[in-house]
C-alpha cells in the first residue's frame, strides 16, 4: 500500500527490512527512489533526529559512482528517512548466499569498487562504521568488470553513526555486526576511518574463503577472536594479496592502508588473478560455546553458515542474520583474555576431515590400529631374535665329554 513520505515522496513496495528500518520503493519528483524508513523508536528520539538534521550536509555531499547517493533527508511528523538512488541488482549477500564464494579476480574487483568509494567518504570525513556485504549492491545494469563482476556500491552512510547517540549507547556500548567489527571498536575505542578498512578486509576474506575469519558462534566469542587471535592463511591464496589482506585486519589501527591505497593495490593485483578459479578451502569446525560441564548440542548434518550474527539474542525474523546497528556491552579486558583459544581456527583443505567429525575418529582409529599392529610386529621381530641369539649360544657351547651334562642342583 502506497504511502506518503514528506511532501515530495511516495513509497510503494517493500523491498527489505532490517534493524534499524525498512527499506521501500518509491518515487520523487525526479523518478524511482529508495526510500528507507527509520523505525518510529527512532524518529520519537529528538536527540537522534537532531544529529540527523546536523549530518544532512555531509550525507548529502558524498557523490561517488562507487557510493549509493543520498538525495534527501525527510523529517515529517513519525517519519525520518533517507532518500537515495535506486540501485537496480543485488546486495552482496545475496550473491554469497547463492555461490558461497567468488574468483578472486571478481572478489578483488568489487572490494576495490568499495575501497574507493570508502576513500571518497574518509576525504569527506565520513566514516560508514557498518561495511558488510549486505551494505554492498551490484548494479546488475552497469558495465562488467574484472573477472564478470557487477559495478559495486557502498550504501547505508551514516546510519550507524546516527543511531549510535551517546544517551542510547554511552561507553559501555558498541554498534555493528560482530563479524566485522575492527578490535580497537571492541575496546572502546572511537570509530576512525581504519575501522572501515578492517571491515573490508574481513568482506573480501569472506568472498575468497565463503566465511569471515573470526566468526562463529556466540556473539562473545565471535569479538575476543578479533582482539585476541591472529589471522591464519587461506590454501591456495595469492601470496602478495594474503599480505595485503594481513595488512588490512592488523590489530593495530596505525598498521592498516588507507583506503585510496588498498584500492590501487588491489587493482594492481587483478592480471596476476585473471581466470583463476575460487579457492579450493572448506571452512573449520564450527566451535562450541558450550561450558564442559554442559552437552554440547547436536550438530546439524548440513554445512554450518558462519555469517554475520546478530548481537542481540532472541530476534529471530527472517532476517535477522542481517541485523545491524544493535549494540552490546563492551567486554572487559579479563574477558577478552580469558577463554582466548590460542590461535585462530585453520580453514582446511577441501575433502580433509573434520577435527572430530566421524570421518576424522575413523581415520584416527585406523591410525592407532596401524601402530598397533606396527608395534605387535616389532615386539614379536624382538622376540625372536632374542630367540635366534639365545639358541646360538646354547648350540655354540659344546659338551665337555661323553654323557656330560649340566651340573645337577645341589
Amino acid at each position: 500500500m502506497a504511502r506518503k513520505i514528506g511532501s515530495r515522496y511516495t513509497a510503494h513496495q517493500i523491498l527489505g527490512r532490517g534493524s534499524a528500518g525498512t527499506v521501500w520503493l518509491g518515487e520523487g519528483p525526479d523518478g524511482p527512489v529508495a526510500i528507507k524508513l527509520l523505525r518510529e523508536d527512532l524518529a520519537s528520539d529528538q536527540e537522534l533526529v537532531g544529529r540527523f538534521v546536523q549530518e544532512r550536509t555531509a550525507l548529502l555531499g558524498l557523490d561517488h559512482p562507487h557510493v549509493v547517493s543520498v538525495r534527501d533527508l525527510v523529517v515529517d511528523g513519525n517519519d525520518l528517512a533517507l532518500v537515495m538512488d535506486l540501485v537496480r541488482g543485488t546486495d552482496l549477500r545475496t550473491r554469497l548466499d547463492r555461490e558461497r564464494r567468488m574468483a578472486p579476480e571478481a572478489a578483488v574487483a568489487i572490494a576495490a569498487d568499495v575501497a574507493d568509494g570508502l576513500a571518497a567518504a574518509h576525504a569527506a570525513g565520513v566514516v560508514h562504521r557498518d561495511v558488510k556485504p549486505e551494505n554492498v549492491l551490484l548494479d546488475m545494469q552497469g558495465p562488467l568488470g574484472p573477472g564478470g563482476s557487477h559495478p559495486a556500491l557502498l550504501t547505508d552512510f551514516g546510519v550507524a553513526k546516527l543511531i549510535d547517540s551517546p544517551r542510547r549507547t554511552r561507553a559501555t556500548k558498541i554498534i555493528g555486526t560482530p563479524d566485522y567489527l575492527a578490535p580497537e571498536i571492541i575496546e572502546g575505542l572511537p570509530p576512525r576511518a581504519a575501522v572501515d578498512i578492517y571491515a573490508l578486509a574481513t568482506v573480501l576474506y569472506e568472498l575468497l574463503a565463503g566465511f569471515t575469519p573470526f566468526g562463529g558462534g556466540h556473539p562473545g566469542a565471535v569479538l575476543r577472536r578479533h582482539v585476541t587471535e591472529t589471522v591464519v592463511p587461506l590454501p591456495g591464496i595469492h601470496e602478495e594479496l594474503w599480505q595485503l589482506l594481513v595488512q588490512c585486519l592488523a590489530k593495530a589501527p596505525a598498521s592498516r592502508l588507507r583506503a585510496s591505497e588498498l584500492a590501487a593495490r588491489l587493482r594492481e593485483q587483478l592480471p596476476e588473478l585473471a581466470g583463476m578459479p575460487p579457492l579450493d578451502v572448506d571452512e573449520p569446525e564450527p566451535e562450541s560455546d558450550a561450558s564442559p560441564a554442559e552437552p554440547e548440542a547436536p550438530r546439524d548434518t548440513e554445512r554450518v553458515r558462519r555469517g554475520a550474527v546478530p548481537l542481540v539474542p532472541g530476534r529471530a525474523a527472517p532476517d535477522s542474520n542481517r541485523d545491524t546497528h544493535t549494540s552490546m556491552r563492551v567486554p572487559g579486558p579479563d574477558e577478552l583474555a580469558g577463554g582466548a583459544r590460542g590461535t585462530a581456527r585453520a580453514p582446511r583443505a577441501a575433502g580433509a576431515p573434520r577435527p572430530g567429525s566421524a570421518r576424522n575418529r575413523a581415520a584416527a582409529r585406523r591410525r592407532r590400529l596401524t601402530l598397533s599392529a606396527v608395534g605387535v610386529a616389532l615386539a614379536a621381530a624382538v622376540g625372536i631374535g632374542t630367540w635366534l641369539a639365545t639358541t646360538g649360544d646354547n648350540a655354540d657351547a659344546k659338551p665337555q665329554g661323553p654323557g656330560a651334562s649340566a651340573p645337577a642342583a645341589p
